[in-house]
């Protein structure tokens, strides 16, 4: 089953269970992809986002969520930063599992070692490699600033 199908899947369930919170995170996500494939679309080409896609739009509106999260702690404004969090905690179930430390360190090197890294300016192919084999997997922050370490002369 597709990532989109059980997006929709996920949005009946909610309604059938009256869960508003979550009826409502669902809602905006399959929004935010409907207005993607809405722009992606050309004269020759209909295709939907595929869940590569998904993935990476997802983990786009978590970061959102996370820095609206932090503004409104900043603000004095927890209830508010309680709902992103729960929004967060919701867009999450739809992702993998995300990788930690230890996987991505490994990842870093087989794709180094497969791509034959030898220094920074090689930085840009490595994070091609790694975000199209570990979309919504990994967090490319972390990851940038790992590749950059290993590439970096000694």
């Amino acid at each position: 089953m597709s990532l989109r199908d059980g997006l929709n899947d996920a949005m009946k369930e909610a309604m059938k269970a009256k869960d508003t919170k979550r009826l409502a995170t669902v809602r905006l996500i399959l929004a935010a992809l409907k207005d993607r494939d809405i722009a992606a679309r050309t004269e020759t080409s209909r295709d939907l986002l595929g869940d590569d896609e998904i993935l990476g739009l997802m983990a786009k509106m978590i970061k959102q969520r996370e820095e609206s999260a932090t503004a409104f702690d900043a603000g004095k404004r927890p209830e508010l930063a309680a709902g992103e969090r729960e929004e967060i905690a919701i867009i999450r179930g739809f992702m993998p599992a995300q990788m930690d430390q230890a996987a991505m360190e490994q990842a870093l090197k087989a794709v180094i070692g497969e791509l034959g890294a030898a220094s920074i300016k090689d930085m840009g192919k490595v994070m091609a490699a790694l975000k199209e084999r570990y979309a919504g997997q990994m967090d490319f922050a972390r990851a940038s600033a790992m590749t950059k370490d290993a590439l970096s002369p000694k």
